[in-house]
């Protein structure tokens, strides 16, 4: 067979999936349908990687007069006709007709030492999506934000950075709730309050959320204030500048609370909130209409949907719209107007029936294909609450919600804590120690969320969250820490081993860290395409633990192979802090 030229770089699943696909269009010639199956061997399995083609292969051609004798026969056929490559260095059929490939030790150091040089961006992985929107932290006006928005804002930060470090352009979406008819109660106890809403100042008017309960509960007990404050909803949807003006003010008020947690996440985000889709709203319901989709049903308009036993209510009896009405014409305008081919919603398990809903009421509607797997697609990504020790929501004491601003910051003050008692506030200056102890405080936190599964549960817990022994932030932090203090004890300019020295993976703990190393592209285009940011810390966490067993066993600084091994360590603290960018963690250089 003739050579196939493979680059040194990105996906390994993928770049062996091209050979035995060359392999499988010899073998089979009449079966051109049939795609690689190529996983990574489990640690200890013989072999690297396994094609498991073989099995399936002979089920579909075992009654065409065939010249195979069963699986096994077949695997020994793909095995012969794989092109030659630099990049195997051995192939064996075991069993049923798995085929085992071993990877070249010379390639993989090859392909790592071009990452040395040519940036760990070309390990990217490529989608196959060019524009997606990421829909996620979503709070409400002038409401406090709360450990649910804390999730949605950090799994939705870490989606939006992996599919931008995946060449895919994100339109970073902050939808919040800053329309409907809360906004009535609120204007007019800002009037009542404030007869010249000129002067009013977030100061003046203090704690947003103490205001919010006072203007709930006046509207609760007095008819007359609730009367007044459903003029004002009219007033206010229909545009009058007054009533605009208060509405403006009270949702700038809310955007400084916001901005206080985005800014100590270091989240981006642009905001389009419910009212910016108001204009599109009729547009979209008549078109609904025009396709046969819109019924009337006690008073209210609504889409029947199939499996559903109750209706999706698009315009209410009184004539206003809801939720999905705003959800369907964002959706509407993200995908015709953003031209997005992906939308991804970040919002509790909660509302997944909402999102199965407005979903199909898009795909009956034809705005989307049939397959949830065909672009344009959209993805509801789920997570589970957030508990507190005693199991149950996480609140304080008085039943309130915990302030997001105040949580981040307790971390931040319980890591500096740490830092001072080992001793580090006589070893560094005071902006050192701040830094740090913001780095382990808000990573903690936010590794705390990711590492789990997001559908389940979490129980928050600071202990654990900042221990520095296990699977936490503090742990990997110092991890990365310890790396570049060896290479900084060797003396010798890392930049310059780049260009000068070569990489060996002669020793089986180095080919393990190695392997793992050149597993990152396949990791992080699983945990796009799944919308699982827990792989990605799963593969940070074994990254870890390859280089402990690799630095165990392995003397670097002053051994034979320091040249290759510093090399080897360079390239593991690259990874790491490329795995700390996607999840938003910034790096600790010394401990």
């Amino acid at each position: 067979m003739a050579a196939v030229n493979e680059e040194c770089t990105g996906n390994l699943k993928r770049q062996l999936a091209k050979l035995f696909d060359v392999s499988l269009k010899v073998t089979v010639p009449d079966e051109p349908s049939v795609e690689p199956l190529v996983a990574a061997s489990a640690p200890g399995k013989f072999g690297d990687y396994q094609c498991n083609n073989a099995m399936g292969l002979w089920s579909i051609i075992k009654g065409k007069g065939t010249q195979f004798k069963g699986p096994p026969a077949v695997g020994q056929a793909l095995v012969k006709s794989l092109p030659t490559s630099e990049m195997v260095e051995s192939c064996s059929v075991a069993g049923p007709g798995f085929i085992n490939v071993v990877l070249s030790p010379k390639w993989m150091a090859k392909s790592i030492e071009n990452m040395l040089i040519d940036g760990v961006d070309t390990w990217a992985p490529s989608l196959p999506v060019k524009r997606a929107v990421v829909d996620f932290s979503s709070p409400n006006i002038a409401k406090e934000m709360h450990v649910g928005h804390l999730r949605s804002t950090i799994i939705g930060d870490t989606i939006a950075r992996m599919l931008e470090y995946s060449k895919v352009e994100v339109l970073r979406r902050n939808h919040v709730g800053d329309w409907g008819t809360q906004f009535g109660m609120l204007i007019e106890y800002l009037f009542e309050k404030f007869p010249d809403t000129d002067s009013v100042t977030e100061t003046a008017i203090g704690d947003l959320q103490v205001f919010y309960k006072a203007s709930k509960h006046k509207f609760d007990m007095d008819e007359e204030f609730k009367e007044k404050a459903q003029q004002a909803v009219v007033r206010l949807q229909g545009g009058d500048p007054l009533y605009r003006k208060a509405w403006a003010k009270i949702c700038d008020i809310s955007r400084t609370e916001f901005a206080m947690v985005y800014q100590r996440l270091r989240v981006e985000l642009e905001e389009k909130g419910e009212s910016f889709y108001n204009p599109y709203i009729s547009k979209v319901i008549e078109e609904l209409n025009t396709k046969g989709l819109v019924e009337e049903s006690e008073g209210a308009r609504v889409i029947f949907l199939e499996g559903f036993n109750i209706p999706l209510m698009v315009v209410k009896s009184d004539g206003g719209f809801n939720y999905a009405s705003t959800d369907l014409t964002a959706l509407w305008y993200r995908l015709n107007e953003e031209e997005a081919e992906w939308i991804i919603y970040v919002t509790d398990v909660g509302q997944q029936q909402h999102f199965n809903m407005f979903f199909k009421a898009a795909r009956k509607a034809g705005w989307l294909p049939d397959s949830d797997e065909t672009y344009p697609r959209v993805n509801h990504v789920g997570f589970g609450l957030v508990l507190g020790e005693d199991g149950k929501r996480f609140r304080t004491r008085a039943t309130d919600v915990v302030r997001l601003v105040d949580l981040l910051d307790e971390a931040k003050t319980r890591s500096k804590i740490a830092l001072v008692e080992h001793g580090k506030d006589k070893e560094w200056t005071p902006e050192e120690l701040d830094q740090t102890a913001e780095a382990i405080g808000y990573g903690a936190v936010k590794y705390a969320d990711l590492k789990n599964n997001r559908l389940t549960n979490y129980t928050f817990s600071f202990d654990q969250m900042l221990n520095d022994k296990g699977n936490t932030a503090v742990y990997l932090l110092y991890a990365h820490a310890r790396i570049c203090s060896i290479i900084r004890k060797s003396g010798k300019d890392i930049e310059e081993l780049k260009k000068t020295g070569n990489l060996a993976l002669d020793h089986p703990d180095e080919r393990a860290l190695g392997l793992h190393l050149l597993r990152f592209a396949e990791t992080v285009e699983e945990a796009c395409t799944n919308l699982l940011p827990s792989v990605l810390c799963e593969y940070l966490y074994s990254l870890s633990d390859y280089y402990t067993k690799f630095y165990s066993n392995c003397q670097v600084n002053g051994s034979p192979e320091e040249t290759s091994r510093l090399l080897l360590c360079e390239a593991t603290a690259i990874v790491m802090r490329k795995c700390f960018h996607l999840l938003g963690i910034t790096p600790v250089y010394k401990i």
